[in-house]
């Protein structure tokens, strides 16, 4: 097991902080600007990019590299955690975001216990599941877009939001450092800006408007999650962590312009 050494806690720290400012923002754009701009912003690369940063910075820019491997099949089991979401959650919040967890984690372990660490595996599921997921979100499902809400916020519920948030970001580079790498990326795209910002817009603005940020925020995450995982993937090999990063987030901002041009076409 490594070292916790005191460099390492500064960097848990800090992706503690950052990650949970990130959250706490994306909820407060959706509640005020409705669920097509909050589920797109929802979904753009922000834990991804906290954690897999801060794994090149606690151990090396190879480890990252091969952390990011992983992250395009999960963020396909992601897509598929929204819809048993979108499904489910007519009957509770609580059911359908366990239900989610439940496949989560069940098909997460069977890959770590498989071992199926393959870049290509990893990228024909992802492919497989976005567009699996994306034909019944829009042809089969009725979900129509929503406008913003009115949400009084207070100190504690904007302190809760980013420390439950801020926690399980912090919790995947914990998890990189004492675990692996590969693990760790897997934990760097645990849904946790997904289940926060659906459960957070169930109880502000109610089932419907969950659901309408959820259609979007799926499209959003699989997309530009995965198109960010592989390029860190590439670019981390070949370049040191802050070009690489650069690079990374210079090319996901052009898949994030070619998907809020969907999202805006989308009913």
């Amino acid at each position: 097991m490594a070292a916790l050494d005191q460099t390492f806690l500064v960097k848990l720290a800090l992706s503690f902080l950052i990650g949970s400012i990130w959250v706490t923002t994306v909820t407060v754009i959706a509640e005020r600007f409705g669920s097509k701009i909050g589920g797109f912003i929802g979904g753009l690369p922000s834990t991804i990019v906290i954690a897999l940063l801060f794994i090149g910075l606690s151990q090396s820019t190879a480890d990252a590299s091969r952390a990011a491997i992983m992250i395009p099949l999960v963020m396909g089991v992601n897509g598929v955690f929204i819809m048993i979401y979108l499904a489910l959650v007519r009957q509770g919040v609580i059911k359908a975001l366990g239900a989610g967890l439940f496949w989560w984690f069940v098909v997460n372990g069977l890959v770590v216990w498989l071992q199926l660490d393959g870049l290509w595996f990893s990228i024909i599921g992802w492919l497989v599941m976005l567009g699996i997921s994306y034909y019944i979100t829009e042809y089969i499902m009725t979900i129509a877009s929503r406008g913003g809400i009115r949400v009084p916020y207070t100190l504690q519920q904007m302190l809760m939001r980013g420390v439950v948030s801020g926690f399980i970001i912090s919790m995947a580079v914990l998890v990189s450092r004492l675990a692996g790498p590969v693990i760790g990326g897997i934990f760097s795209t645990f849904p946790v800006v997904f289940m926060s910002t659906l459960f957070i817009t169930y109880r502000t603005g109610g089932c419907e408007f969950s659901r309408a940020v959820a259609k979007t925020l799926m499209l959003s995450g699989m997309i530009n999650v995965g198109v960010y995982a592989i390029t860190a993937h590439f670019a981390y090999q070949h370049l040191s962590l802050f070009p690489g990063t650069l690079i990374t987030v210079l090319i996901s901002a052009l898949s994030a312009l070619g998907t809020f041009r969907i999202i805006r076409r989308r009913s």
